[in-house]
Parts: structure tokens; C-alpha cells; sequence
């Protein structure tokens, strides 16, 4: 049944480097959203890309020796490709060096300086290259940029500047009147709090210091700065112009969720709403700043040696694998953490044990004791009801879950029917039914009734696992896909073959 319309998007990567498995965890938990989503009914459009212009990828580009063009070309193409090794699901790639966005931010740049949003000073403060952000001295941390701990240096330009401040008590009260705006709820209060209170300084939006940027078409030693050029990347893609909307951009927008990194919460959430009051747009549904992914206690970072990227994990323990650890390990509101100890852990416990065991002993059994077919005699035993009942609350549970963004909580529940379902193979000893002639039809029902179980999973597995969920439906041969308990199957299963294989350690490590 079509709900309508569902637009979500990832922030766009900077195109200053690979992507580490901290970046990688953002596009995953958007893509298991928006496969939900699909699943439930809704037209979902999910955007992704690359935010491709500012002084540090001029500077990255001529140590290169290469232009910034052709820089930003490899690392997106780069970007691009681990996004799809994950198999993410996305509609759009984005880059901000397209031509069609190029322009439209200009168009954008001149209706905000035209009705007087944007006005022409002179900036003199502390300068943050790899942030690209401009810090005031209280705003330092032992005298360093407070994002990211390096050196600051003194910068004095002129440039234009958008007038935050004429906006700052209109996004207070829009903040207050919806609390779901803003989540989880500390983000929002650290915005009010740190920011929002103390009120909002005007923000820079044009650069004279460098030259990669899209030019001030109305004066051009000027280039766009970062804020205005990235952030309206999700409305200039879906055809959004000053003077012109497509019936796409009528369409999705306001995007529903805004899914960002907890570092990049103030510009999505304080300088984006502005920028959309100015043009007179809705603002998007909801801003989710999801925490890190640290390994073992520390950010990952080249200067510390720590870092994991995701096509080496996915080379060697596989696509699923690495998507379960991401979507599953990483809570709703706290940092979470990864070691390749950690990931071997949850593969052998979860992935292998829990789900892969259960499936080889169901079609093991099936074709060991009826040639593969069995169908639902309907003898009951004493402990089918708790499981046909789990069955059919999956999915209502799992929607509850899904609908706070708790997605490593969603796959609890889903993993809760699959070990109930070890739990009732214990508890109804096919192995002992099998050897009693007047127990067949019992024994029977017992592996329909784990069939099902089965089904129902790897339907709800589909958004997070999709591969192996394809994997599990090829297995027990169906190609059923109503999401609870059905009484009426026939069910001819394929021979079993392993999902997930144990990780033994001790070779592992040698």
C-alpha cells in the first residue's frame, strides 16, 4: 500500500581523502532506513554524494600535483564506489562540483544578498583550515580549534555575510513548537544551550583567501563558502530554483530526515533552517545527529594509525557481516565502538551461531526426515503458541523500534525471534519425534512452524542483511512475502549451505 513520499539523505562526504569505516557507518544506517521504508510502502527517495570545494582540498590537490578537479574526481569516484560495496540503495549521487548545483547556489547567493540576507564586511578571527571554520578566542580549547584540536591561524578578509542573527529568535520558537525537529534530545539542547542562547553571530559566506569555490557571479574574486554551497545541496538536486521548482522538488521536499554526523549538528540544525526561512521553504521533518564510531576509545584519525576502512572488513568477513556490526553496535544516542576482536565476536555469537545454526538445523532436518517437503499439519505442541505469537508481534515490534531510528534495537527484536526459535527446537526434541511413527505429523508441524519463523525474519532481515535475507528465502525455496504467520504453505527446501562460517580466533590470529 503506497503511504507517499519519504526523502532521507546522508550528509555529503568531503572529498579530502578515503572514507574511513566511521564515515561508512552514516551511509549504511540511512540505507537500512530507506530499504525499511520501501518495505512498509512508502516512495522514498534516499540522496547521497560529495562535497567537493574549499581551501583544504585546493591545498590537498597541489601536494598532489593535480588540479582540484581532478582531485575531487578521484576521491569521489573513490567514495562512490565504498558506498556501493556496501550495498547501499541510494537514488542520487550528489557532487557539488556539478554544474547544474554551481549555478543555482549562485542564484541562491544573489536572492539572499538582493532582499538583504547577505551583506558585504570584513572578517578578522581564528581560522580553522581542515574545519573550515572561523573561532572566536573563547571558543578555542587550550588555544586550538575546539572541533578538531589543531592550530588556528589569524585571518582578516573581506567577505559577505548572511544574517543569522535576523533569524535566531523565528528558529527558537520553530525548535520549541517541534520537538521532534531536532534529535536525540541532547543534541537539541546543546544547540539551544551552547548557540542558540548566546546568541548567533552572523555567518560568513563568501572567501577572497582561495579560489576553489563557485564564484560570486556579481563579484567574482569572491568564492561561496562551504555553508551555502554543501547544506543546499538537498534541495538544489531535487530541482530546486530560485525562480523555477521542478514537480520533483514539489514532490519530496521537506525531506523527512536529515541523517549527520553529532559534528556537523549546528550547521544542519542553526544555519540550514535559516538559509531555508530566508528563501521562504519548509524546513526538513527531522535532524538526526548519530553518534561516532570510535575505535576501541579513541576518534579514528591518520596521525593515530587507527584507522578501519570498510571494503578491507568487506574483502575479508563479507558485505552482511559488516553491515550487521555498524547497524547493531552503534547505539541510538552513544558512541559506539569497533576492533577487528569485536566484529570476529558478533559474527561467531550472532551471525553464525544464532541465525546461521538455526537455519542448517531447520532444512537439515526438513530434508532428513521428509525428503524436503513439509506442509502444516496443525498438531500442536505445548510450546508453539509463544512462538507463532512472537511471530506474528515481529512486525509490529520492529516498526516500533524503527520508528525512533533505534535500528540496533529493531534487529534485537528480529534476532529475539530467531534465538526463541533455537530455544524452541530444545524444547520440542525433533531428533526424539522423529523416531516415533505416531509422532510424524507433530514433527511435521514443529519444522513448518520453524519455516515460518524463518520466513518471517528474513523478510524483516531484508533492510539490514539484504543479501543474506535473499540467501535464506533461497534456502527454504519461497518466495512468499507476507510479513507474519501463514498457516498454508507448502515448503520444498533447498539443500543448506552455510550463511555465515565461524571465525576461528586462534588461526585468525596467526
Amino acid at each position: 500500500m503506497e503511504k507517499g513520499k519519504y526523502y532521507i539523505s546522508t550528509a555529503i562526504a568531503y572529498t579530502s581523502g578515503k572514507p574511513h569505516i566511521g564515515n561508512t557507518y552514516e551511509i549504511v544506517l540511512a540505507d537500512a532506513i530507506a530499504r525499511y521504508k520501501r518495505f512498509k510502502g512508502y516512495d522514498v527517495y534516499f540522496q547521497t554524494g560529495t562535497d567537493e570545494h574549499g581551501e583544504k582540498i585546493q591545498l590537498k590537490a597541489t601536494e598532489s600535483g593535480l588540479t582540484p578537479q581532478e582531485f575531487v574526481d578521484n576521491i569521489a569516484k573513490e567514495i562512490k564506489d565504498i558506498w556501493d560495496c556496501m550495498n547501499t540503495t541510494y537514488d542520487r549521487f550528489v557532487r557539488t562540483t556539478d554544474k547544474d548545483h554551481e549555478k543555482k547556489v549562485q542564484h541562491i547567493f544573489k536572492k539572499l544578498y538582493d532582499q538583504g540576507d547577505i551583506y558585504l564586511g570584513k572578517y578578522e578571527g581564528l581560522y580553522c583550515i581542515p574545519c573550515e571554520s572561523f573561532f572566536t578566542e573563547t571558543q578555542l580549547v587550550d588555544g586550538k580549534c575546539p572541533d578538531c584540536g589543531r592550530e588556528v591561524s589569524k585571518k582578516s578578509e573581506e567577505a559577505y555575510f548572511f544574517r543569522l542573527s535576523k533569524y535566531q529568535d523565528r528558529l527558537m520558537k520553530y525548535i520549541e513548537e517541534h520537538p521532534e525537529f531536532i534529535q536525540p534530545e541532547s543534541r537539541k539542547n546543546e544547540m539551544i544551550n551552547n548557540f542558540l542562547k548566546p546568541g548567533l553571530q552572523d555567518l560568513c559566506v563568501s572567501r577572497t583567501s582561495f579560489s576553489w569555490g563557485i564564484p560570486v557571479d556579481f563579484d567574482p574574486k569572491h568564492v561561496v563558502y562551504v555553508w551555502l554551497d554543501a547544506l543546499t545541496n538537498y534541495i538544489t538536486n531535487i530541482g530546486y530554483d530560485v525562480d523555477h521548482q521542478t514537480d520533483e522538488f514539489k514532490k519530496y521536499w521537506p525531506a523527512d530526515l536529515h541523517l549527520i554526523g553529532k559534528d556537523i549538528i549546528r550547521f544542519h540544525t542553526i544555519y540550514w533552517p535559516i538559509i531555508l526561512m530566508a528563501l521562504d521553504l519548509p524546513l526538513p521533518k527531522q535532524v538526526f545527529g548519530h553518534p561516532w564510531l570510535l575505535f576501541g576509545n579513541d576518534k579514528m584519525s591518520k596521525s593515530k594509525g587507527n584507522i578501519i576502512y570498510a571494503d578491507d572488513l568487506v574483502k575479508e568477513f563479507g558485505v552482511d557481516a559488516v553491515r550487521y556490526y555498524l547497524l547493531h553496535e552503534i547505539p541510538f544516542a552513544n558512541d559506539g565502538t569497533i576492533t577487528r576482536e569485536l566484529l570476529i565476536e558478533r559474527i561467531n555469537s550472532d551471525l553464525a551461531n544464532v541465525l546461521g545454526n538455526l537455519v542448517n538445523r531447520t532444512i537439515s532436518m526438513v530434508n532428513k526426515y521428509f525428503d524436503g517437503t513439509v506442509y502444516n499439519k496443525g498438531v500442536e505442541t505445548d510450546f508453539d503458541q509463544d512462538l507463532i505469537e512472537k511471530i506474528e508481534n515481529l512486525g509490529e515490534r520492529v516498526d516500533e523500534k524503527m520508528d525512533k531510528l533505534e535500528i540496533g534495537a529493531a534487529l534485537d527484536v528480529i534476532f529475539d525471534l530467531l534465538r526463541r526459535s533455537n530455544k524452541y527446537i530444545d524444547e520440542t526434541t525433533p531428533w526424539i519425534l522423529a523416531k516415533d511413527e505416531n509422532e510424524q505429523e507433530k514433527l511435521q508441524t514443529v519444522l513448518y512452524n520453524l519455516l515460518e519463523a524463518i520466513r518471517v525474519s528474513a523478510i524483516y532481515l531484508k533492510s539490514f542483511l539484504p543479501d543474506t535475507a535473499d540467501n535464506i528465502m533461497n534456502q527454504i525455496n519461497t518466495t512468499d512475502e507476507t510479513p507474519t504467520f501463514n498457516s498454508t504453505n507448502t515448503y520444498k527446501v533447498n539443500t543448506p549451505t552455510p550463511l555465515f562460517k565461524r571465525i576461528e580466533k586462534e588461526k585468525d590470529q596467526q
